[in-house]
């Protein structure tokens, strides 16, 4: 679970010059997509610290303009649906999709809280060939508390836009959708599966964001 919270940390850094707005990102190149959201979340959060410390649900927003923009979170839902998704209907894809939507800010919010000043480091740009339509990147997140994390994170490249949006991150070899499909995949076999944890993603969406002690 530690390191679940550590990739989705991970993954809402990588995707910031301070203060752009989402539209404001290159999405044309991964490099400085993970850059430009890194630095324009962490700036904000920086110049309004005391803000979001007091009024934790204030990070939902902040969740929703900085990072929500980048992800394809149909992707990401579909991949934690796995099999199951071909045999969905069209109105069941759709639910989840919304639903997953929800559940992804609540827990970024989350792990917002425990932000402080942790350093950011993202690999050097590489030539990428035309014909890749996914792409991985390393990012090192640095703490003076603990060792550096590892994190790769995984884009896919829109064939119609060019723009290319995160739909997972790998954290010491550990990809956070394989972890979340996982979790709720026993109850994703069940009969109505898909509604029973579409409703209960929403539910758990709806929980108050709250500054909790920091993950170690």
């Amino acid at each position: 679970m530690k390191k679940w919270i550590a990739a989705a940390f991970a993954l809402f850094c990588m995707l910031s010059a301070p203060f752009a707005s989402a539209a404001e990102v290159d999405s044309t190149n991964p490099y400085n997509l993970i850059n430009g959201v890194a630095d324009s979340a962490f700036s904000r959060l920086k110049a309004d610290k005391d803000v979001y410390q007091a009024d934790p649900e204030l990070l939902r927003q902040v969740v929703i303009e900085e990072l929500m923009p980048h992800i394809n979170v149909r992707l990401a839902a579909l991949k934690v649906l796995g099999p199951r998704a071909n045999k969905a209907t069209k109105a069941q894809r759709d639910e989840f999709t919304d639903a997953f939507y929800d559940y992804l800010v609540a827990s970024y919010a989350r792990i917002l809280t425990q932000y402080t000043d942790q350093q950011v480091t993202v690999e050097p740009e590489k030539v990428i060939d035309a014909k890749r339509k996914v792409v991985s990147v390393r990012v090192d997140i640095v703490d003076s508390a603990r060792p550096p994390i590892r994190l790769d994170f995984k884009l896919r490249k829109n064939g119609k836009t060019g723009e290319w949006q995160g739909f997972d991150v790998v954290v010491e070899g550990v990809s956070m959708l394989d972890t979340t499909a996982s979790e709720w995949s026993a109850q994703l076999r069940k009969k109505n599966g898909i509604e029973a944890v579409s409703e209960e993603m929403i539910e758990r969406a709806k929980t108050p964001i709250t500054r909790e002690e920091k993950a170690s």
